[in-house]
């Protein structure tokens, strides 16, 4: 039997478990790989995760007699009342948890700004939006201004950095990232705003909950949100661009010009390039890849579109979408549980799905209650040039392009 261990220091495999393992050996291989004691383990299993009956003579007891089967995800918590190890203690506190979240969005300071930079019109559209978290704030405040990029780039990701230099330079407060889905959908906000808005997570009658884990913004949101539901990782952006190429290059006949919207080798050149953004075509493959059905929500639509549908997968991951930036969406397993025992993949077609689904929706329509998304259709823009006022990303695109103007800030007709 092999079986997955999640614990407070980290994911590990158990292969080649004989079932006459008796439970307290599984145990003390528990204690050696997550450092929590034999005798203060709380061991959950299932989906959602549900701690184990663990029987009372550990000794006699064996693994064949534990409800878990080959391939099965078992997570180790300390248990209520026992005392942790000093490495664990650090590790295992859901607020220590959240700090690291945040100091994962702070983070993004020290690799490439366009992706935050190009936040900052989301901000400028934000009006009573829920302010960024502190560490994200401080991050953007000292973020530099954006130059405009060359000309070798895309037009829509050269108008959109465009854009966001302008209003960085105008005090404009970053918020979420760029599209890399083909509807919008996650959260904005103005610096010095009060926190106001949507829930980050949604309950579930078990104690289990839907929660939003953040994904820092360095330009490949998209694949290290999928890197987390599919691996727990949130730096797999480079691998899985890579993948991404090789598939690509493996089937240049479905992987065409028309279909790429460039000759192959150039999008393969282009998809590996840490600096572009991934979108639809991307999330195709990368579900094919993994061989799982990938759930992207979109707050402004409150549409789910899932990719990899009607190919017989029997898992799903979730991630969300706000017009600008993906984050990933996890099973924890009780409110505030940390990120290191959290689910990211489910069966949809589990006795338990519909109420996850529905939790995840529930989250969504909050987010899109609090507006938390940008319209990257319908905002207004005024050219810093000639004053002119345009519509929507694709007249600024095309004013761009046919003027050569590139400095836009927020126009509100009158």
């Amino acid at each position: 039997m092999n079986l997955r261990c999640r614990g407070p220091s980290g994911q590990y495999t158990l292969a080649g478990l004989e079932g006459s393992l008796s439970v307290r050996a599984f145990q003390q291989m528990l204690a050696e790989k997550t450092g929590v004691p034999a005798a203060a383990q709380e061991i959950l299993a299932g989906f959602p995760p549900k701690p184990l009956q663990l029987p009372a003579d550990s000794a006699g007891a064996t693994l064949a007699d534990l409800p878990l089967q080959n391939g099965d995800t078992v997570v180790v918590r300390q248990a209520a009342g026992s005392s942790a190890a000093p490495a664990q203690q650090a590790q295992h506190s859901s607020a220590a948890a959240y700090a690291g979240q945040a100091q994962t969005m702070a983070s993004a300071a020290s690799g490439d700004q366009a992706e935050s930079l190009a936040r900052s019109l989301a901000a400028s559209l934000a009006g009573s939006r829920p302010a960024a978290p502190a560490a994200q704030q401080a991050q953007q405040a000292q973020a530099p201004s954006w130059s405009i990029p060359p000309a070798d780039q895309d037009d829509d990701e050269e108008l959109a950095r465009a854009i966001a230099a302008s209003l960085a330079s105008s005090d404009a407060s970053p918020a979420p990232t760029r599209p890399q889905h083909p509807q919008p959908a996650a959260p904005a906000g103005h610096a010095g705003q009060q926190q106001i808005g949507a829930p980050t997570s949604v309950s579930l009658p078990d104690g289990t909950a839907v929660v939003r884990r953040i994904i820092a913004s360095d330009n490949s949101c998209l694949f290290n949100a999928v890197g987390y539901v599919m691996e727990r990782s949130k730096t797999r952006a480079p691998h899985l661009r890579r993948v991404i190429a090789e598939t690509v290059a493996a089937d240049p006949e479905t992987y065409s010009e028309a279909f790429l919207e460039k000759p192959n080798a150039e999008y393969r050149k282009w998809i590996q390039d840490p600096l572009k953004w991934g979108g639809a075509i991307e999330l195709s493959i990368l579900a094919s890849y993994f061989g799982r059905e990938i759930a992207a929500y979109d707050i402004q639509t409150k549409r789910c579109d899932v990719y990899g549908q009607g190919n017989d997968y029997i898992e799903r991951v979730m991630l969300l979408y706000d017009g600008l930036h993906y984050d990933a969406m996890a099973l924890a397993a009780f409110e505030g549980a940390p990120e290191e025992i959290d689910v990211t993949i489910f069966d949809p077609t589990s006795p338990s799905a519909p109420a996850i689904e529905r939790a995840a929706a529930e989250l969504v329509a909050k987010a899109h209650e609090a507006r938390q998304f940008t319209d990257t259709t319908n905002f207004t823009l005024r050219c810093g040039v000639c004053q002119i006022g345009v519509k929507g990303e694709k007249e600024a695109r095309e004013h761009a392009k046919a003027t050569g103007h590139q400095s836009f800030s927020e126009y509100h007709r009158r």
